[in-house]
This record gives structure tokens, sequence and C-alpha cells, in this order.
């Protein structure tokens, strides 16, 4: 266990997670452990707020927060830390999600739906500089691989694809240049680049796509 019994000190995990009750749990989950000291964040503004601050070892992360995602969250942090070790926490299962996660960066994804010592276990072992990606996913994860040209949202930017979900979610182009911090105009770019590689014909078919693909969270 971190620290335990080797007179280290304690290892400093920040849980980011839009979920109040998702952050209580996990804070609950790390007490039955010693070693762990635990900060929160429930945007990803305030993630990067708090991590200059508490500089963890760890961050627990959401990809699907309002605003500014998981996906913009990862490079960020890895800006302000290149070491960081990042664990993607969430609801989405599927493998593009953690194929995304970990070329931005992050060295292991779990779904929510975790049993806790299987989360408890991905915490140590990402915690350690190890990776982690739960069975089910990473054999997803390998067969789409397989497949992986004939899927078009594979072709998206990690930018490019956070664009997308903020789209699904009601987001306008403004609200998003503001969210991510780029202009309207880059974002106005990306949604033309977007259709494109999705053969969309209108920004409300990048909506519906977004919903009906469920990278848009209702």
């Amino acid at each position: 266990m971190p620290g335990a019994g080797r007179g280290c000190r304690d290892v400093k995990v920040l849980i980011v997670d839009d979920h109040p009750i998702v952050r209580a749990g996990l804070r609950r989950l790390l007490a039955t452990e010693p070693g762990f000291r635990v900060g929160e964040a429930a945007t990803g503004r305030e993630a990067l707020a708090v991590f200059r601050e508490f500089r963890p070892d760890l961050v627990v992360l959401d990809l699907s927060m309002p605003g500014l995602g998981g996906l913009e969250v990862i490079p960020r942090l890895r800006i302000e830390n290149p070491a960081i070790r990042i664990l993607v926490l969430s609801m989405h299962q599927e493998a593009i999600y953690a194929r995304r996660a970990l070329q931005a960066g992050a060295l292991g994804f779990v779904g929510k739906s975790a049993a806790p010592e299987r989360l408890l276990d991905a915490i140590r072992r990402v915690a350690a500089g190890g990776r982690y990606i739960e069975h089910e996913i990473a054999q997803e994860l390998a067969l789409a691989g397989l497949h992986a040209a004939g899927q078009p949202l594979h072709a998206l930017t990690p930018r490019e694809f956070e664009i997308l979900r903020l789209l699904g979610e009601g987001s306008s182009l403004r609200q998003i240049a503001e969210a991510i911090g780029i202009s309207y105009k880059t974002v106005a770019n990306a949604c033309v680049l977007i259709k494109a590689k999705l053969g969309a014909a209108r920004t409300a078919d990048l909506v519906r796509i977004a919903i009906q693909t469920g990278i848009a969270r209702p």
C-alpha cells in the first residue's frame, strides 16, 4: 500500500468529478486504505486550480463534465506536470473513450460500475506508475483496433471529440469556445472539419450523432 510502513509520505490523490456523491464515495473508499491524502474538484477548471495548489501524485478524473471536459483536462495537467499519473473513472465504458483517454496521456481507465476492490486495485497500480485497463474494456479496445479504419469517430482529434460532446450536450459554439479557452473562429473551423470527417451536412447532424453514439450525456 502507498506509504504504508515505509516512512514515505502519503500519496496525494485529486478526485475530479462533477457529482458530489461520486467524490464522496471515492473519498470514503480511499479512507479505508492507509497512505492516501485526498483533494477534490467539481469541474475541469477547478481541477486545474486545485492541481496547482494541492500538487497531487495521482488524479482520478471523470471525462464528461460540464464545460471543460476530461479529454481537455488531461493534456493541460500534463503540461503542468509531465509525470502526473491519471486514472480515468468514467460512466462510458466503450472502447473509444478508453482510446481517447490513453492517447491524451492517462495511464488507466476504469468504469464507474467497477467493484470497489477493482477500483482500489486500479488506483494502487496507477499511483505506483503502472497501467490499468479493466479486462472487458481492454478486450473491446483490442477488437476495436482491428476495425478502427471503419469507425469515423476514430478520425476525430481529442479536441474535435470534445467539441462534438459539448455540441451534443447543447452548448453553442460561443459557449464551447469559452469552456475550452479557444476562439469562436477556431471552434467554427473545427466543426467544419468534424462535419467532413463524419459526413454531416449541418451542426444539427453533429448533435444527433453525439447523442446517438452516447458521446453526449443526456
